[in-house]
């Protein structure tokens, strides 16, 4: 799409959000082009679920520890 700077002034908003959408804006000046609106390249990102996949390990007894951790509770305040 080309567009005079003067008209793309007024539209602004519009012209950034068709550039986001993919779109090539050219402004002009006297009908030559003189600069172009484009999307910015933005970074692709990763997803969260699964993303420590592989990077540590739980032990086997992972939740065998939970009583332990109860009764060391009780024992801290005073109760068993």
């Amino acid at each position: 799409m080309r567009i005079a700077i003067a008209e793309a002034k007024a539209q602004f908003a519009e012209l950034i959000r068709r550039a986001e959408a993919g779109e090539a804006i050219e402004l002009t000046r006297y009908g030559h082009p003189v600069a172009r609106i484009v999307a910015a390249e933005r970074p692709v990102r990763r997803a969260l679920i699964g993303a420590m996949a592989g990077a540590f390990t739980l032990p086997e007894d992972m939740f065998a520890a939970d009583a332990e951790v109860a009764e060391m509770f009780r024992e801290s305040i005073g109760t068993r």
